[in-house]
């Protein structure tokens, strides 16, 4: 027997492979996985995003991303949603955005919201919601343990990458990686800083988005760091990632928030490539201090585990990576949590057999 999950995206923000965010590259691995699996898979998300199941696209901005276009977006998401409802016999929900809140569906179908940023990022309500049918659930341990409890808490589901398609072998070069979007919270410009006092080259990628607060803190802090050794390239897609994170001597992470996962950290160490990175959040449970890469506090230990990082094994890396952040351990763990919740529910439970068994799943 098949089942149908529609997956709610961030309205304004693709899903897909070359995905910038976190939160849409696990969807983006959840449709693939639900597909693969005989599945149906629903995805509400943004105009042009690539998925292997059915997309129900939201339009694209209709120009600067502020509060007004974020109202209209969220309005869309939620007839979208109410008639994807009303035509496809879906049997259960997953939200994944941050303002999920906003575009709740009245049904008594069972939705989890998977939990992608800082607890304190969210509402408090949503944490003492009377909603017996909505259900909570953390990507990593730290961040579980910074939540309020709440009514229905849900198993941790660590995060997972491509492991396959990342592990690669490519001739490393002297130049430490930073990644991602680009944003104050990500403390690009300490990892900057570190990598010149180093006198390592540093190529920063990543997209740099039409918020105010993001254009400002690219003219300000880090538009001035930029040199002929320091470089920002702008996004880069999947290949261009995959060979960068291969090449790289180092992947630098100076995050200035409790980091609930990085999938970028899983994502290098695949590749071969250790990672250093400050000590913010679930990174501890990503990174193995002298074995994996190294934590540190500020830019000057950055700066001198950046050398340190070269003498760390490649290989290593690699099988650490397969054995802890495999997007298969991911995605089987959330068809066991789908498979109990829908049993709760009264529905078909046989979506979790088609995994990778239930052993995991503690009783909850």
């Amino acid at each position: 027997m098949s089942y149908t999950v529609l997956n709610v995206a961030y309205p304004l923000t693709p899903v897909g492979e070359d995905a910038a965010g976190g939160s849409e590259q696990i969807l983006t691995l959840l449709d693939r996985g639900l597909v693969a699996a005989g599945h149906q898979s629903l995805v509400v998300a943004a105009e042009g995003s690539s998925v292997q199941g059915t997309l129900i696209p939201t339009p694209k901005a209709r120009g600067k991303i502020d509060d007004g276009e974020r109202r209209w977006a969220r309005k869309i998401h939620q007839h979208l949603i109410r008639d994807t409802l009303a035509t496809h016999a879906v049997d259960m929900i997953h939200m994944h955005s941050l303002d999920f809140h906003h575009y709740l569906p009245e049904t008594s179908l069972p939705i989890l919201a998977t939990l992608h940023l800082p607890p304190d990022w969210y509402p408090p309500e949503i944490f003492r919601t009377e909603r017996k049918n909505l259900h909570l659930n953390c990507v990593s341990y730290s961040q579980q343990k910074a939540c309020p409890k709440w009514r229905s808490e849900m198993p941790v589901v660590p995060n997972g990458v491509d492991v396959i398609r990342l592990e690669t072998r490519a001739t490393k070069r002297r130049y430490a990686l930073a990644l991602g979007r680009i944003c104050p919270e990500k403390g690009f410009h300490f990892a900057l800083d570190a990598a010149k006092e180093s006198d390592y080259d540093l190529l920063l990628a990543g997209e740099l988005i039409s918020y105010d607060v993001h254009q400002a803190y690219y003219r300000q802090e880090i538009a001035p760091r930029l040199d002929d050794r320091r470089r920002f390239i702008g996004p880069v897609g999947f290949s261009r990632k995959k060979r960068l994170l291969a090449e790289a001597s180092c992947l630098l992470i100076a995050s200035t928030v409790e980091e609930t996962s990085s999938l970028v950290a899983m994502e290098a160490l695949a590749a071969g490539t250790p990672v250093v990175a400050y000590r913010a959040g679930a990174l501890p449970e990503i990174i193995e201090h002298g074995r994996t890469g190294y934590l540190v506090s500020n830019v000057q230990e950055m700066a001198r585990a950046i050398p340190a990082a070269e003498k760390l094994d490649s290989e290593e890396c690699r099988r650490v990576a397969r054995q802890r952040f495999s997007s298969t351990q991911m995605v089987g763990r959330y068809f066991e949590m789908y498979d109990r919740l829908l049993e709760r529910n009264s529905v078909r439970p046989d979506l979790a057999r088609t995994a990778r068994g239930a052993s995991w799943l503690v009783s909850w």
